[in-house]
């Protein structure tokens, strides 16, 4: 896409064609006005802005969503059980249709600011965005894209961007405007003001799908202390409904005598309130990490070593996870599909056990709410021993990705831990943009969870590097103590070698400290 000089808003009406002019009319009444009747994605708009429409490059465009390792995909089914309709109107051209009228889905228009960058890098940012409206629920009707090098610090777009972004809102019949960037309350109020319809931003619209998607008791705490935590600085009265002050004798609702006082305005009460649910929140999550630090002491004592499979929203984890392990969690071509993290047991091709943990997806500017909220769950990867890092290989900005999960790795300490770079969708990849990331990362691997290209390749690198048994032992045990035999094939030790003699059965092995200590008393002196 490219820009156009700066020609104003939207033709006048004596410079549009009848057709045209209905098809405005009829959005504006909410009408059933098919898709490809819209302005398509990539036409130039005036001024300074670039028209960004269409299906987001974030979500992947292969035809089949799901492989045969993905199970029966029982809870996707329950997620799509209800689904809003698009372009059924709730607005009313005879008051004898009040029995039919249908819920359709909210109409949105993007707003995004080029600051740095390329314009290409602000338009796959508004794309991705587009992909987040369309996972929340609405129905993306038009986008621009301002060049502009700081945000403007009363309507973030500028009195005169603004206005042209209303003129947009009333052609296409919108009903909210969403902003690529978390707005200040005062931007979001100015902006409000000027286009007339509800505005939110990029922070607000992930915290809405996280709600949408927790399923667990842990993590629908967390969404909604990230809420109350976004919610809190941003609380608005609305004028005297929001007075809770007592008065005198005034109208027939009067509080009379002894009810005069400074009184506490209900936003007061609202703010009390938020952060009394916050404390109660902070203590339930606190409840619960006991469970999850004991489960994770467990296999620390055990020598479990742990790999957590963590990237980008929307880039393979679950699938991933489901190719490895025959988990059968949800999938779904959509951002932040699943976002209570899945642990399970795998073992290496000689039978080393270990652990895989699919965890929550990251994106650009994931809101500190978010991260300071699921710390508890990201801990998963912070604890690992091994990070298996997946990326789109797919995607137009593979590289913004992988910086973006970086960013919330070193936000949770896990920096340290060693981490292997896994391409994924590599059916599905432009060979010349996998042989770049792979001159850029020295530690990768080139897979496709839906097809198993490099699975097994994968498995040799996961079978190298996660930490292994590092005591050598020359063990004589008596035929007795066959116990202890079938303890060391089940533990994750590794039996180098068995002969079995008079005395009972020789083995030399590779175990953990903590079963080297308990197998002490049988080493061979021989």
């Amino acid at each position: 896409m490219t820009s156009q000089p700066n020609t104003g808003s939207e033709p006048a009406a004596q410079d549009m064609s009848p057709a045209e002019i209905q098809a405005v009319i009829d959005r504006i009444l909410s009408k059933d006005v098919p898709a490809r009747n819209r302005t398509p994605r990539g036409e130039e708009r005036g001024g300074n802005g670039t028209a960004v429409l269409g299906k987001a490059q974030a979500i992947s465009n292969l035809d089949e969503e799901h492989s045969s390792y993905d199970g029966d995909q029982q809870d996707l089914e329950e997620r799509r059980a209800l689904r809003r309709t698009a372009g059924l109107s709730t607005e009313l051209e005879d008051v004898t249709e009040v029995e039919y009228r249908q819920l359709r889905l909210e109409r949105v228009v993007l707003a995004g600011l080029w600051s740095e960058g390329t314009l290409a890098d602000a338009e796959n940012s508004l794309r991705e965005l587009a992909a987040l409206a369309e996972t929340a629920g609405s129905e993306v009707l038009d986008g621009i894209v301002q060049r502009r090098e700081r945000p403007d610090p009363g309507t973030f777009l500028g009195s005169g961007k603004a206005l042209e972004l209303k003129d947009i809102v009333m052609s296409t019949g919108a009903d909210t405007v969403v902003v690529d960037a978390e707005l200040a309350p005062s931007q979001r109020r100015g902006l409000e003001d000027i286009v007339k319809v509800k505005v939110i931003d990029r922070t607000a619209l992930i915290l809405d799908i996280f709600a949408q998607h927790a399923k667990s008791r842990e993590g629908k705490a967390q969404v909604e202390l990230a809420q109350l935590e976004y919610l809190l600085p941003r609380l608005r009265g609305w004028g005297e409904s929001m007075s809770r002050q007592a008065g005198g004798q005034v109208g027939s609702g009067a509080a009379g005598m002894g009810s005069r006082g400074p009184g506490e305005t209900k936003i007061e009460l609202d703010r009390r309130r938020i952060r009394t649910r916050m404390a109660k929140l902070r203590r339930e999550i606190a409840g619960m990490k006991p469970a999850r630090e004991t489960k994770r002491a467990n296999r620390r004592r055990n020598a479990v070593p742990s790999v957590a499979i963590a990237g980008y929203t929307n880039a393979g984890k679950s699938s991933l996870l489901n190719r490895l392990t025959n988990a059968g969690v949800l999938v779904e071509n959509a951002l932040f599909a699943t976002l209570d993290p899945t642990i399970r047991k795998a073992e290496t091709a000689d039978g080393l056990g270990y652990t895989l943990a699919d965890t929550v997806g990251f994106v650009r500017s994931l809101p500190t709410q978010l991260v300071e909220a699921f710390r508890s769950t990201l801990e998963e990867v912070a604890d690992a021993d091994l990070i298996l890092h997946v990326v789109d290989a797919s995607h137009p900005d593979p590289e913004g990705q992988i910086a973006a999960v970086r960013k919330v790795f070193s936000e949770v300490d896990a920096r340290k831990v060693p981490e292997i770079i896994v391409l994924n969708k590599a059916d599905a990849a432009d060979p010349f943009v996998v042989e770049r990331l792979k001159q850029r990362e020295p530690r990768h691997v080139v897979v496709s969870a839906r097809t198993g290209e490099g699975i097994q390749e994968l498995l040799q690198v996961i079978s190298e590097s996660i930490p292994r048994p590092s005591v050598k032992l020359e063990l004589l045990i008596p035929y007795h103590r066959g116990d202890l035999i079938s303890k060391l094939h089940e533990s994750d030790a590794e039996i180098i070698s068995v002969d079995h003699v008079e005395a009972g059965t020789r083995a030399v092995v590779m175990v953990r400290e903590g079963l080297a200590a308990e197998l002490e008393s049988f080493v061979s002196n021989d």
